[in-house]
């Protein structure tokens, strides 16, 4: 296991890499939600997690369990409607199990945990055209991936994210049945969720960041960009 403090620059360097995306993809997000939601998960992710990089400096002296639970904090109080409590609570409650340091088996635990709370405060399941949909066959392929089939962390983490991947395409064909898009009933089919979208994103970026820190590469399954709605 890492150091402490080249955890912390890690999760830094996590935090600033998602911050940066988010930033990138703000209007795309917003272009999504407009279809089904309010428009502002664009706005909304690209200020919470934009503000939670902006107090780096803050977080240069803290333990990294410390600095991903100011993450939550900050973004609870800048991330609007009911993403901040969902996103920020969830990342504060999970955090408690990266007291002991970041390793294979506390990441595997800090997933189950916020995957756990992300349900328990959304309350929604698979099929529902949520960010869940992206999140629960990302957190138990990476579980799998560690516990079973004893990968390591990084190649755990490259099929988390492809499974994410395949979650945030299944989102498109099927009917919200939660949060504003659910009002559109049978209007939200043929649209893909922004929240699993986002969540994606964020996986991606700390698939990168995890690649600069574990000295290796890995080769992701077909990235179909259209898989997300691109076609790029």
């Amino acid at each position: 296991m890492a150091d402490a403090e080249t955890q912390r620059e890690a999760v830094l360097d996590a935090l600033d890499n998602v911050a940066e995306r988010l930033a990138e993809e703000r209007e795309y997000l917003t272009d999504l939600d407009s279809a089904i939601g309010d428009a502002d998960h664009g706005a909304n992710m690209e200020r919470g997690f934009g503000k939670a990089a902006d107090k780096r400096e803050e977080f240069v002296e803290m333990e990294p369990n410390e600095v991903v639970k100011n993450v939550g904090t900050t973004l609870i109080s800048n991330v609007g409607g009911a993403s901040g409590p969902l996103y920020g609570g969830s990342i504060m409650f999970a955090s408690q199990e990266l007291e002991d340091g970041i390793t294979a088996e506390s990441s595997v635990a800090f997933a189950e945990a916020y995957l756990d709370k992300v349900k328990d405060r959304g309350g929604a399941q698979v099929g529902a055209k949520t960010m869940v949909d992206a999140l629960v066959p990302a957190v138990h392929t990476y579980k799998k991936s560690v516990e079973q089939d004893d990968l390591p962390p990084l190649e755990a983490l490259a099929k988390a994210v492809d499974a994410a991947e395949r979650g945030v395409a299944f989102t498109v064909p099927i009917k919200a049945m939660k949060g504003r898009a659910s009002f559109l009933d049978w209007r939200s089919v043929g649209h893909q969720d922004p929240g699993a979208t986002s969540t994606l994103f964020i996986l991606e970026e700390l698939l990168e960041t995890a690649e600069e820190y574990l000295d290796g590469e890995v080769d992701r399954d077909a990235r179909a960009e259209d898989a997300v709605g691109r076609g790029e």
